[in-house]
């Protein structure tokens, strides 16, 4: 059965800020940069006020202040791991209009590309920084000349990409060291 918007109570305002924490932080228009342009009364040419759910086949992730997943949603990347269950605690725990939400989904992500960094060593296939990052490719188009004077905008931290090129590769290396060692 579809999701028809007709069908749909919206809950009042003082329900949905009595629910949840920080909502209604941009209600005044003044706030909202594109209130001239939000017009609900063009044409959509659609068929359909919501088209028809897809089916949740495995529970999905979905924000404290929605009842509901959409009626489409994505499957392609499943939550997993330890990234995952930093990931579902953002969601379950924490509306999107806290920074608190945002800093667990930014390290679960973190989280996703350490183990698949150390994931890719051990199965002897790791990451090449060096080659991936273009550094070789700047070392032979004039790398001094091509940088100052020229008003670019990474010149403020490329003394710091090294390091964090390096770091990284350095902390993988010597862990599968540490790990190689031991067996």
């Amino acid at each position: 059965m579809p999701y028809r918007a007709a069908d749909h109570q919206r809950p009042s305002s003082e329900e949905l800020r009595a629910r949840i924490p920080g909502w209604g932080a941009d209600l005044d228009p003044a706030d909202r940069p594109s209130v001239p342009k939000e017009r609900t009364d063009l044409p959509t040419g659609a068929h359909w006020d919501i088209p028809e759910r897809q089916p949740e086949l495995v529970p999905r992730e979905r924000s404290i202040e929605h009842g509901m997943l959409p009626p489409v949603f994505g499957t392609t990347a499943p939550l997993h791991g330890v990234s995952g269950a930093v990931r579902r605690l953002a969601y379950d725990r924490y509306s999107e209009a806290r920074a608190a939400h945002w800093l667990l989904l930014v390290l679960g992500d973190r989280i996703d590309v350490a183990g698949s960094r150390v994931r890719a060593v051990f199965e002897g296939r790791p990451d090449n920084p060096v080659s991936e990052t273009g550094v070789l490719g700047e070392a032979g188009a004039h790398p001094v000349a091509s940088r100052f004077g020229r008003g670019r905008a990474d010149l403020k931290h490329a003394w710091i990409d090294p390091l964090l090129v390096a770091a990284p590769v350095a902390v993988v290396l010597l862990t599968a060291l540490v790990v190689r060692r031991r067996r």
